[in-house]
C-alpha cells in the first residue's frame, strides 16, 4: 500500500468519524462536513453522493439500534392496534400516525426544490445556518414541556415536519430544528429527542430506496469499496456513542452548550472568509 492509498483511507475514516459524531448532535453534520472539507481542503475520491450515502446509513443503523425499543413497542403496540383495538395501544398508533405526517414536509420540499437548495451550499452559507441554528437554541433553552407521547397532535407533526424541511439547507441541524419546534409546541424534552429521531428513519430509508440504483451503478465502488467501508463503519461508530452522549445531554436540559458552539462558530467562519 502506497502513501496515496494510506492517505485516502484515513480521510475517508476521519470523514466518516467526523459526520458521524456531528450526525445526532444539533450543530448540522451536513454543514460542518462541508467546512471540513472547504477548510481543510479534503476532496472525496469517486462519487461524493456515494460517500454521503454509506455515512448517512451508518447514522440510520447507529438511530435503530439505540432505539430498538422504542421501535419494538411501536411496530407491537402501535401496529397492533390496527388488528386488537386495545384503548391503551392507541397511543402507539397515533405515534405512528404522527412519524408518517412528520415526514411529508422534508418529503415534498425535497423533491419540488432539491436543485434550489442544493444551490445554498457553500461555507457562508453554513456560517449563517449555524447561527440561526444556535438563536433558536439559545430560545428554547429553559423550556421544560409537559406534553409526552400521548399529548401530541397532527399539528405538532406537521410544524415538526416542517422544522425538519427547513433542516435540508445546509447548517441548519435537523435533530436542532425538530427538537426546537417540539419543545417550543410544548413536548418535554425526552419525548421531543424521541419523536425527532424516530422521525429521522423514514426519511433517511426513503433516501436510501431511491437513491440504491444510484449507489448500484457507481463505477468507483471497485476501487474505492475498501475506504466507503471504513467510512461507514467510523460512522457508524461515532453516531451511536454520539447519540448516547446527546441523550444524557438532553436530560439533563443543556442545550445552551450546543448554542454558544453554534454562535461562536458561525462568526469565525464568516471572520475567516472575509480576511482570506
Amino acid at each position: 500500500m502506497d502513501i496515496e492509498q494510506l492517505w485516502i483511507l484515513l480521510k475517508f475514516t476521519f470523514l466518516g468519524l467526523f459526520q458521524g459524531f456531528t450526525e445526532p448532535i444539533p450543530i448540522s453534520s451536513s454543514g460542518h462536513l462541508q467546512l471540513a472539507q472547504y477548510f481543510l481542503g479534503i476532496e472525496i475520491e469517486g462519487n461524493n453522493f456515494t460517500f454521503e450515502l454509506m455515512v448517512n446509513s451508518a447514522s440510520l443503523i447507529a438511530v435503530l439500534l439505540v432505539f430498538r425499543e422504542d421501535i419494538m413497542r411501536l411496530i407491537t403496540r402501535g401496529l397492533g392496534y390496527i388488528k386488537t383495538r386495545k384503548p391503551e395501544d392507541k397511543t402507539e398508533f397515533n405515534f405512528i400516525l404522527y412519524l408518517i405526517i412528520g415526514t411529508i414536509p422534508a418529503g415534498v420540499i425535497g423533491v419540488l426544490f432539491d436543485d434550489d437548495i442544493s444551490r445554498l451550499s457553500g461555507p457562508q452559507t453554513v456560517a449563517i445556518t449555524l447561527m440561526i441554528t444556535g438563536i433558536a437554541l439559545f430560545l428554547i433553552r429553559n423550556l421544560r414541556g409537559k406534553r409526552g407521547e400521548s399529548g401530541m397532535s397532527v399539528k405538532d407533526a406537521l410544524i415538526i415536519g416542517g422544522a425538519q424541511a427547513i433542516a435540508l439547507i445546509p447548517g441548519i441541524s435537523r435533530s436542532g430544528a425538530t427538537i426546537v419546534a417540539a419543545m417550543a409546541r410544548g413536548i418535554h424534552q425526552e419525548t421531543a429527542l424521541r419523536y425527532s429521531f424516530l422521525l429521522f428513519v423514514p426519511v433517511s430509508l426513503g433516501g436510501m430506496i431511491l437513491s440504491f440504483s444510484d449507489f448500484l451503478q457507481d463505477d468507483n465502488l471497485a476501487v474505492l469499496w475498501l475506504p466507503y467501508l471504513l467510512a461507514f463503519i467510523a460512522s457508524l461508530i461515532a453516531s451511536y456513542f454520539s447519540l448516547k452522549w446527546f441523550m444524557n445531554i438532553m436530560a439533563k436540559g443543556n442545550l445552551i452548550y450546543f448554542a454558544i458552539y453554534c454562535l461562536i462558530v458561525g462568526p469565525i467562519v464568516l471572520l475567516v472568509l472575509w480576511i482570506s
